[in-house]
């Protein structure tokens, strides 16, 4: 596929996640840096994100946002990267994709934000108690190598950028599983190209 690959982000953020997705498929693209608050809220960028948000990507005239979907996205449009699952993956794959873009996304932020949900009302928070949602992601990592199997898949990068983003800034537990299975996919050269690409232009923009 030939279609311009554009890629909207700040460093500082979950664009990190499509960062790492993106250096896996090994494709060109541009990168465009927004700003909190400026250019995310810019007329020209809500054309792309009606939510002001990054990351967002735009590969020809298709536009996705949202991480998870976006690691799926490109997964699927570049299968010769072999990101996608196979048939005997799927469920394994998408039902641990979405389970870190619910509950463990939601139970993560209210736990930021200080919010906990009374044990009484825990049936009607989707992600439930803090605790379980960390048990549940324990068995992700725990079972096979990576989380759909023996083969690392889009899934590991979601779910993987997750756990280390939580490991550095303290917001999941520092279970011993997190911390091996971690320290086997951040070993991948695309998770360092990423990282690398991400600390530089952290650090133009803020001497910008």
């Amino acid at each position: 596929m030939t279609d311009e690959l554009v890629f909207y982000t700040n460093p500082m953020s979950r664009g990190r996640i499509a960062r790492w997705m993106l250096e896996e498929i090994g494709q060109p693209y541009r990168t465009e840096l927004l700003t909190f608050g400026g250019t995310m809220k810019a007329p020209e960028y809500l054309r792309v994100n009606p939510m002001g948000k990054v990351p967002a990507i735009r590969h020809g005239d298709t536009v996705v946002t949202e991480c998870a979907a976006i690691c799926a996205y490109l997964a699927d449009t570049f299968p010769e990267k072999g990101l996608a699952p196979r048939p005997e993956e799927r469920a394994s794959y998408y039902r641990w994709m979405f389970f870190a873009a619910g509950p463990l996304e939601s139970a993560v932020t209210m736990k930021a934000l200080g919010f906990e949900v009374p044990p009484e009302r825990l049936r009607m928070a989707g992600c439930g108690s803090f605790g379980d949602v960390m048990n549940a992601l324990e068995m992700a990592v725990s079972g096979s190598t990576y989380v759909a199997g023996e083969r690392f898949t889009a899934a590991d990068v979601y779910v993987g950028s997750h756990i280390g983003w939580g490991l550095d800034f303290g917001s999941i537990e520092k279970r011993q599983a997190f911390i091996d299975y971690f320290g086997r996919i951040s070993e991948r050269e695309a998770h360092k190209r990423a990282k690398a690409l991400d600390d530089e232009a952290g650090k133009a923009m803020q001497a910008a």
